[in-house]
């Protein structure tokens, strides 16, 4: 009966019902008429979603379901992959907003007639905005292929049959009723961040940030270009051009990234499958931009085959210099005088087998700077990855810069996070590469940006690493800023102090188990209010792969909450979902996944951010319970060993199941008090640890420069006064 149904799982269950996945695991055991798994696995199960969403229709618990949940569910559960069910409702997205009386004719007809009339609807809409006409079936792969690379370019999506769409008509009528409360392009960028959220394996997504400054970089552009689009980050970030051209060799990813330019803006857009390298889609293409986010390390990059190709003009690359191949793909692109901007690994830089390329692009001016950003800005987010920005020579010319501009944006920020914010860094570069994009020189900022003369980079190894060029900063900010740091530390070392707890009594005084409550209890109670992340919170920069205008706003991630700073993420206010959580001051939060036993009480610093993936949110009620206490409790060792269940590769924590006594309130802010104290202890030590460091970097860099002495100038002794001299210390009234 349900070989052809949208399936769901358990945690899918809970997400419709607004549950955690213990109750639906409870109402398998205690109900009888509970649905019967229809697939999966003996341990975890899937379930028909038309008889789940009944079963919670007669128990009264579907009423309040979001229409966004029921929908993402269908389409997660779709019988031909979740693919495949978002290229059909980005079609017919796209047939809504600029065809919709049409859609309003077949809206009115049969699910069957629909599924009928449907491909022809599509076809006409998808052929006038990117260009593709129906096909035959059977030659096509179509969306939801897992193959990978194919051997030729073809079109990125096809037309879907009366077949193929018979299925999904329910899901589609959903999608619709979705986008008239959400509109179509948020509506289709709503259900692809579901996806791209469920499946982080599969996809390398450019962060916004990068990819703003890629686009910034690139300046104006009338056309543009992406030859390994992803989903179509960098196309987007690009500010009102005529026309984009995207290509990528996952027949899914080019399909998706298609339909999602087509619904972002009026530019025409031409999207391809296939492998870029071996099979351009769009050979003689000239266009003003190129942003790229090349794959890395590629050994079959195709070598052997294209020894000979025309796009080698600066050299022929080696087996293990595939980005090389990427950096004179998209040059040769270029119109003359064209920009194109690619994110590089830092190797690309300095491998001696790519010395002669490097060679010839900065002989003929076609390396115009390299920018280091820090590891984190974009994936793979371990190391510090590089920006390449190139030009295409005009023939007849001289190169227009005799200097090559470096920065080196990877320092560490005086706070001591771990990288600076993705602000400081856009700030950063664009403040050297505009003078320098205007009159080919900048201003030498040590330690940050320089411009380098090509006839200094062409030694032996012609390594373009920005930080072996640049002048060192003063060594910890120069030494006033070292004595500040200093000065801080010993106030901070004295607070720390001040801070210690007390010892323990010799002797406790034996105690009565106290009455305990679960959370889950409180709960159910209305004593504290369980809130879980809407949103994949991520570095700043890196926080969403929508670029949206508007005002961005902070996310409180879980390593924030770990290392006990302020949220260092940020989403597009325009993107947020309707039910973000926002804390607010005497919320705990808790993060859910590594078994520590961590809980953190917001402040007022601390509030108005969304809360981030992996974390839970407690919000108690100040009648009923003390905020410190509770986070204080909560971070009990035996309390999370109990609360916390084991898989494969990480320990998950089930918050409701943690327990706090039951306790009078008056009672509960004696140790909450106490609570807070070790709070402000533990803040002080990890403050005097991060001033600790950065004074000792500073000391090393200092005495190794040569800024620094290696003895301390004495101070001179105070003169005394007058009357205060000995005999034998007075001046020779003679002399």
């Amino acid at each position: 009966m349900h070989d052809n149904a949208t399936e769901v799982t358990a945690a899918g269950i809970a997400r419709l019902a607004g549950v955690g996945r213990a109750a639906v695991s409870n109402w398998r055991r205690r109900h009888p008429d509970f649905p019967r798994p229809v697939g999966g696995t003996e341990t975890s199960p899937s379930f028909a979603l038309t008889d789940v969403e009944e079963w919670l229709r007669r128990q009264g618990k579907l009423a309040e379901v979001p229409l966004r949940e029921r929908v993402w569910q269908q389409l997660a559960g779709h019988p031909a992959g979740p693919v495949t069910a978002l290229v059909q409702a980005g079609c017919t997205l796209l047939l809504l907003r600029d065809r919709p009386t049409e859609w309003l004719e077949l809206a009115a007809v049969s699910d069957q007639r629909m599924a009928e009339l449907l491909p022809d609807a599509l076809a006409k809409v998808v052929a006038a905005r990117l260009g593709v006409r129906p096909a035959d079936p059977a030659a096509r792969p179509g969306p939801g292929s897992q193959q990978g690379a194919t051997a030729s370019a073809g079109p990125a999506l096809t037309v879907p049959t009366p077949a193929e769409l018979a299925p999904s008509v329910p899901l589609l009528r959903g999608v619709v009723d979705l986008a008239a409360e959400r509109g179509a392009r948020q509506t289709f960028e709503f259900l692809l961040g579901r996806h791209l959220d469920a499946n982080p394996r599969q996809y390398t997504l450019t962060p916004t940030g990068p990819a703003e400054l890629m686009a910034e970089i690139a300046g104006e552009a009338r056309t543009v270009l992406d030859p390994a689009s992803g989903t179509g980050t960098l196309l987007r970030a690009v500010r009102a051009p005529a026309a984009v051209y995207a290509q990528d060799a996952v027949p899914d990813l080019a399909a998706l990234t298609a339909l999602r330019l087509a619904l972002h803006d009026a530019a025409e857009v031409q999207a391809r499958a296939g492998d870029t390298l071996r099979a351009d889609a769009f050979p003689g293409l000239k266009v003003d931009a190129v942003l790229c986010h090349p794959p890395f390390n590629e050994r079959n990059w195709g070598h052997d085959e294209l020894a000979y190709d025309p796009r080698w003009e600066y050299g022929f690359p080696a087996r293990t210099e595939s980005e090389l191949a990427w950096v004179q793909h998209a040059v040769a692109h270029l119109r003359d005088g064209g920009t194109a901007v690619l994110l590089m690994p830092p190797a690309a830089a300095s491998r001696r087998s790519g010395r002669r390329i490097r060679a010839d692009l900065l002989r003929r001016g076609a390396l115009r700077a390299v920018i280091a950003l820090p590891a984190g800005s974009a994936p793979p987010y371990n190391i510090p990855l590089h920006l390449w920005v190139l030009r295409r020579p005009v023939p007849g010319q001289p190169p227009a810069q005799p200097e090559v501009l470096l920065v080196d944006a990877t320092s560490d920020t005086s706070d001591g996070r771990t990288r600076p914010s993705w602000q400081t860094v856009r700030e950063a570069v664009l403040d050297a590469w505009r003078p320098y994009e205007r009159t080919g020189a900048v201003e030498e900022r040590p330690g940050l940006s320089r411009g380098v003369p090509v006839i200094e980079l062409l030694d032996d190894d012609v390594d373009l690493a920005p930080a072996r060029h640049l002048p060192p900063p003063a060594a910890g900010g120069g030494t006033a800023e070292l004595t500040t740091v200093r000065e801080r530390l010993g106030d901070t070392l004295r607070l720390t102090a001040d801070l210690t707890p007390p010892p323990p009594p010799a002797e406790a005084a034996p105690r009565s188990p106290w009455p305990l409550t679960t959370i889950g209890e409180l709960a159910r109670a209305g004593a504290v209010v369980l809130r879980s992340a809407t949103v994949h919170a991520v570095p700043t920069g890196a926080a969403s792969d929508v670029p949206a205008p508007g005002a961005r706003i902070p996310v409180l991630t879980d390593h924030d909450v770990l290392a006990g700073s302020g949220p260092s993420g940020e989403l597009p206010e325009a993107e947020l979902p309707e039910d973000t959580v926002v804390t607010e001051p005497g919320d705990v939060v808790v993060p859910v996944l590594g078994g520590g036993a961590v809980a953190r009480v917001v402040d007022a610093d601390g509030a108005g951010a969304v809360l981030g993936r992996n974390l839970t949110l407690l919000r108690p009620d100040h009648a009923a319970l003390d905020p410190w206490f509770l986070a204080g409790f909560l971070r009990g060792t035996a309390n999370n060993r109990q609360a916390s269940s084991y898989a494969s590769t990480a320990t998950r924590l089930d918050v409701r199941r943690m327990q706090v006594p039951r306790i009078p309130l008056d009672q509960q802010r004696r140790y909450g008090d106490r609570f807070r104290t070790l709070a402000a202890f533990e803040d002080a030590l990890r403050l005097a640890g991060v001033l600790g460091e950065r004074l000792v970097r500073g000391m090393h860099d200092g005495l190794t420069d040569g800024t620094l002495a290696p003895d301390p100038v004495p101070a001179p002794d105070p003169v005394p006064a007058d009357g205060d001299q000995a005999d034998g210390d007075r001046p020779d009234q003679a002399s």
